[in-house]
């Protein structure tokens, strides 16, 4: 039984996770009061699945790359967690998760899964954004770095691939792809903490925990103070 939370974006989600299979999940894409949600969140799913913290495993806890402040209240509340009854966490890389998220929407017409491309992104303002490159079987083919968007990214990988786009990062930029047929924008496509389901349970079977003392979240760029434009998250 694995508690999982998502708040690396704007979208604040928790699921309640039982051998890879999704038992409740509470989420909000809004992006608003991180702080205020989570723990309302997480009350609602144990309620909902009838489950005491006692009954679970471990807590699992999305760690970036993402909004700084928002990656620091899923981590806080997990590692308190985790204190509070004496349970083992697990970090799940964010990009990672959303990819599982990626092909479970995309159309049944490219359900034979050969030769896509996953590119779950994640805003990190202006044209930038924060990405990593998935196959169909979710390996992963490039790690996950900071980028530039342009109408000429990804023309090699196109050639003999089509490739999905999808997270925040994707939906800025959708407007430079609509013309083109080898690459598709799942819009509105939000990160939840029920795609963390397969990832988490393969790592509670392995026992692949994280310290709970020391482990930081991937930021991936250094944090840089300004003006806070959505309460609980810049």
């Amino acid at each position: 039984m694995i508690l999982c939370l998502e708040t690396a974006t704007p979208s604040c989600s928790v699921a309640l996770v039982h051998k890879g299979e999704v038992l409740a999940c509470e989420e909000d894409p809004k992006g608003q009061n991180h702080s205020e949600k989570i723990t309302l969140f997480i009350d609602k799913v144990m309620k909902t699945a009838g489950i005491s913290y006692n009954d679970l495993d471990a807590v699992a806890v999305s760690m970036g790359p993402g909004s700084y402040t928002g990656l620091r209240i899923g981590v806080s509340t997990a590692k308190g967690l985790c204190y509070a009854v004496s349970k083992p966490l697990i970090a799940v890389e964010t990009l990672h998760a959303m990819a599982f998220g990626g092909l479970s929407v995309i159309s049944t017409e490219h359900s034979e899964r050969r030769n896509l491309l996953l590119i779950p992104s994640i805003d990190a303002r202006r044209m930038e954004v924060y990405a990593a490159i998935f196959d169909e079987n979710i390996n992963k083919i490039k790690d996950t770095e900071a980028i530039i968007i342009d109408e000429n990214s990804f023309a090699d990988l196109k050639k003999d691939h089509q490739i999905y786009l999808f997270g925040d990062g994707a939906d800025k930029c959708a407007e430079l792809f609509e013309n083109d047929d080898k690459i598709t924008v799942i819009k509105e496509f939000h990160c939840s903490a029920k795609y963390m389901n397969v990832i988490a349970q393969r790592k509670l079977d392995a026992k692949d925990f994280v310290d709970v003392a020391y482990f930081e979240p991937f930021y991936l760029k250094d944090f840089i103070p300004g003006t806070p434009t959505v309460k609980g998250l810049k």
